[in-house]
């Protein structure tokens, strides 16, 4: 690959977390990194369609970035560092795989 590893962990961290304050801003009831009431999954009961909709589409990308997670933070209120650090160390790790999967294919298609 052309990136370098640490160029493609700290893009993937920046993507994540954007992608986790983005759907939780549209999907939620408040602009939110982490939501507070523990709503991991914003917009799933959602009586306005587009919101449920997205919420189904989005659904999947969900449950691989955060979906192990939630239980871990069992704490209403938790120090948001916590959360941060938290989440970082479990992306960062799937960036590691994604990385090392992604330059075995580049690999193999270029014999």
């Amino acid at each position: 690959m052309q990136i370098s590893r640490i160029k493609f962990v700290i893009f993937f961290l920046v993507s994540a977390f954007a992608f986790q304050f983005i759907t939780n801003s549209l999907l939620g009831a408040e602009v939110r990194l982490f939501p507070v009431n523990g709503e991991w999954f914003p917009g799933a009961e959602s009586p306005i369609a587009w919101k449920s909709t997205v919420s189904t589409i989005l659904y999947p990308i969900k449950i691989v970035l955060i979906g192990p997670l939630p239980p871990l933070f069992t704490d209403p209120d938790p120090a948001p560092p916590i959360l941060v650090f938290g989440f970082a160390l479990y992306w960062a790790a799937i960036a590691l795989v994604l990385y090392y999967l992604l330059g075995k294919l580049i690999i193999r298609k270029k014999s």
